[in-house]
Formats: C-alpha cells, sequence, structure tokens
C-alpha cells in the first residue's frame, strides 16, 4: 500500500509538472523573441528623427555609427531615390532588395530571417518616399535567458516531485503501520495468542478496523471461556453414572469380558478427568497440541496392536472376520499415544456401529520414509457421501452418532501435515486413509490446506 501511495502521487504530480512547466517554457522562449523584437524596433524607431531631418549620406552614416546597434554593426538604412538623387544605404545590410521593397509597399515593420537570426524592417515616412530602417537581431539574443529559465523549471519540478513522494511516503507510513499491526494481531489470533489486540491508532478507517477486531477478539475470548466451563460441567456430571458404573464392574467376577469392562471404565475415567482439567486451562487447546514434539510420538503397530485386542473380542461376539497388517515391527509416528488410541477407537467404533453383525473388516498399516498410511476397511454398505462424513457433526444423532469420529481422526492427521481420506475398499465397503505425515514436512500444510486438497482429490 505505502509503495502504491507513492507511486500514484509520483505519476500524478509528474503528469502536472509536464502540464504546466512544458508549455511555460515554451512561454519563455517566445517572450525572448518578443523582447528582442521590442528592442529592434525601438533602435529602428531611434532613427526616425534623423531621417526627418536630413537624407545626407555622411549624416546618416555617422547617425548609424553613433547609435548603438549601429556601433555594434547591426543597423542600415536603405534611403529611396530624393529629389533626383539615387538611393543608397548606410550601415551594415542583410536583407535582400525584396524584403526592402515589400516592407515598403506595406508601410509597417516585419521581420526576415537571414543567415544567423533575423533582421526587423522598420519604414519611415519621408517627404518623397518611404525609407527603410534594419536592425540586426542575433540568434544568440533571442535565446538570451531561455535556457537558464528552462533550468529553474526543471529544478522547481524536479522539487515538487521530490516534495511530494516524501509527503505521499509519511501519507503511506500512517496507513501502513496501523494495518500491519491489524494483520500481525490478526495471524497471532490464529495461531491462538488470544490475548493478541491493536493499538486503535491511524486514519479512521484504520480504527474503526482496529475497533472491530478488538471487539471480536474479547467475545472469541468469551465465547471460549463460555465452551471450556460448559464442556467441565458436562463432563463433571458423567463422574455419577461412571462411579456407579465402576462399582457395578467389581461384581462382574473373572474372565476376559469382566476384564476388558474394568480396563474400559477406569480409562473412560482417565478421559474425563483429563476433558475437566483441559477445559479448566486457562490456554485453549489447539489443534497444534495434537502433535508431539521433536523426538517424541508413539509406536503406532503396538497401538494397534493393543486396540484390536481390545475390540476383537466384539468381533468374535459378533462373528466377525478381522484382519490386521503392517504390525509386526514398531512404527514411529509423531503424535501422542493417548490420540492416536483415540483416533484408532474411532475408526474400529465406526465399523461396528455402522455395519451388521457379521461384516468382516480389516487394519492395514504402510510405513514410508516420511509418512505412516493406515487403512481400515470393511465390507459394509460403504459411505455414501464421504465429503459429508469428513464433516464435524455430520450424521449426529442416528444411531447414536455424535458424528465427531472421523473429525477426530482428522484433527490428529492434520496436526502432523497429513489428512483423511474416504473411498471405497477392496472388501466392498467403505475403506478410510488415515495419512500420518513424519519428518521434514510434518506440519508444513494446515487444515484449510488439506480441506482443498481434500475436496480436489476426492
Amino acid at each position: 500500500m505505502r509503495w502504491a501511495l507513492v507511486k500514484v502521487c509520483l505519476a500524478v504530480t509528474a503528469m502536472v509538472v509536464v502540464a504546466f512547466a512544458v508549455p511555460l517554457g515554451l512561454v519563455v522562449k517566445e517572450m525572448a523573441r518578443d523582447r528582442a523584437v521590442s528592442n529592434a524596433e525601438r533602435h529602428g524607431a531611434g532613427m526616425g528623427p534623423t531621417l526627418s531631418i536630413t537624407t545626407d549620406r555622411e549624416e546618416l552614416t555617422r547617425a548609424v555609427a553613433t547609435s548603438e546597434a549601429g556601433g555594434n554593426g547591426r543597423m542600415a538604412v536603405y534611403v529611396p531615390e530624393v529629389d533626383g538623387a539615387p538611393a543608397f544605404e548606410v550601415g551594415d545590410p542583410r536583407a535582400g532588395a525584396r524584403a526592402v521593397e515589400a516592407t515598403r509597399a506595406e508601410g509597417r515593420a516585419r521581420t526576415a530571417e537571414v543567415p544567423g537570426g533575423f533582421v526587423v524592417l522598420q519604414p519611415t515616412a519621408l517627404s518623397s518616399g518611404t525609407a527603410v530602417v534594419e536592425i540586426f537581431v542575433p540568434e544568440a539574443e533571442v535565446s538570451n535567458g531561455v535556457t537558464t529559465a528552462w533550468l529553474v523549471l526543471a529544478g522547481v519540478g524536479i522539487a515538487l516531485v521530490i516534495g511530494s513522494v516524501a509527503v505521499a511516503d509519511r501519507l503511506g507510513v500512517r496507513m501502513v503501520r496501523p494495518a500491519k499491526r491489524l494483520a500481525g494481531a490478526a495471524h497471532d489470533l490464529g495461531e491462538g495468542k488470544l490475548g493478541a489486540r491493536v493499538p486503535e491508532e491511524g486514519p479512521t478507517e484504520l480504527r474503526l478496523a482496529a475497533v472491530a477486531f478488538n471487539s471480536m477478539a474479547d467475545q472469541v475470548v468469551q465465547l471460549l471461556a463460555n465452551e471450556r466451563e460448559l464442556a467441565a460441567d458436562l463432563s463433571h456430571r458423567l463422574r455419577t453414572p461412571l462411579t456407579v458404573l465402576r462399582l457395578n464392574t467389581a461384581s462382574l467376577g473373572d474372565g476376559p469380558a469382566a476384564e476388558q469392562t474394568r480396563v474400559a471404565v477406569e480409562r473412560l475415567e482417565r478421559e474425563v478427568d483429563t476433558i475437566i482439567r483441559t477445559a479448566r486451562d486457562a490456554k485453549p487447546r489447539t489443534a497444534a497440541a495434537t502433535a508431539a514434539g521433536p523426538g517424541a510420538g508413539c509406536d503406532a503397530a503396538e497401538v494397534i496392536r493393543e486396540r484390536m485386542a481390545f475390540w476383537s473380542a466384539l468381533a468374535e461376539d459378533e462373528g466377525r472376520e478381522v484382519r490386521v497388517a503392517g504390525v509386526e515391527r514398531p512404527v514411529r509416528v509423531p503424535v501422542a499415544r493417548a490420540e492416536l488410541v483415540a483416533a484408532m477407537d474411532a475408526l474400529l467404533g465406526n465399523v461396528f456401529r455402522h455395519t451388521g453383525e457379521g461384516t468382516a473388516f480389516s487394519v492395514d498399516v504402510h510405513s514410508g520414509e516420511d509418512a505412516v498410511i493406515v487403512l481400515v476397511s470393511d465390507a459394509g454398505p460403504g459411505i455414501a457421501d464421504p465429503e459429508a462424513a469428513l464433516a464435524r457433526g455430520a450424521g449426529s444423532g442416528a444411531d447414536g452418532s455424535t458424528g465427531l469420529g472421523l473429525d477426530i481422526v482428522r484433527r490428529l492427521a492434520e496436526s502432523t501435515g497429513g489428512d483423511v481420506r474416504v473411498g471405497s475398499s477392496v472388501l466392498g465397503g467403505a475403506e478410510v486413509r488415515l495419512w500420518l505425515q513424519r519428518g521434514a514436512r510434518r506440519g508444513a500444510l494446515g487444515r484449510r490446506g488439506h480441506r482443498a486438497r481434500r475436496r480436489a482429490v476426492g
């Protein structure tokens, strides 16, 4: 914006300077010529009294020699035939006979071009004819002072341009600085720095924008605080039924199913406690918090083996055929273990929730140098609208679904720079591909970029 203002001001000022300086320069040149012609006519008129007194050659020669123009060799007098005396010339004539006769015939002053300049021919009426006084005007006298005037005009024009550019630059700074502060505060707010505010300074429009931004930031902080309080309150309400559920599990006795139920209840209690602590925390949790720091993470193969062991009991009860591949060796991924566990439970839970009993499913893990891909496939009816399935809250209320499962998986993937895609599996049903990026590109792409890329591919 700053340089745009400078360029606009430079262009406008330059056009104004040219529009005024060029005509003014031409006027100066014309005025210099008019001044030279006026001086020549004045010198020529000075010979009028002498010609009215005498037409003697010697007297006229002395008169021409003593005049200012004649002394410089720039005057000549053409005397016509008087009382039978032949016509003659005195001084330094330069004009041709045709120009002299034309001046006599017209009876008014005129100019004629000659080598080195021009001459002014001034007629003077005598009793027996018309004498003509010639004044030579050299080219140097015509352009005298014109170059200096043009240089002064050019200097003034350049000074005006520089001054206008300096003023535009200062005005641009007054506009650009508040705009940069506003952009920086918006970026900080987007990064999760909820304390970002903008000084309400600068031009009126930018001050109004700063006021609106600060008001919006305050509203966002208030909404997040309300959301955290609501999440904490709702999570706290789960404590009572969880306590009853935990007490009831003690009466289930021994056995794999009873032990798994007790483990699930304990894990559910831990998750509820984590939600309460996170909701009560003053710092809101961002998407980047899902990813582990450099050198941290978990073994995806170990997590998948554990979760498949957990869900295999239910799969056996429902008569589902289960296949797991690619978990024989450790597969490190840059995400927290708890987050990956939640994502796998969401994917596997969707299989049990949205497919009928006896439907087969499989989990395949593909480990590469830069990424880890987890494929969860089933032989169910598939997903009619993959784009809608990935939207947060889609399908909520149907079969007890909250519509947040795939959104949890998507946020986990995007925290590493990966993504989630839904398609058709080789088993004939749905296939969810979880791509976890690792290495130099991790975190390079944001949520918006992955949504755009998912739309382009899907």
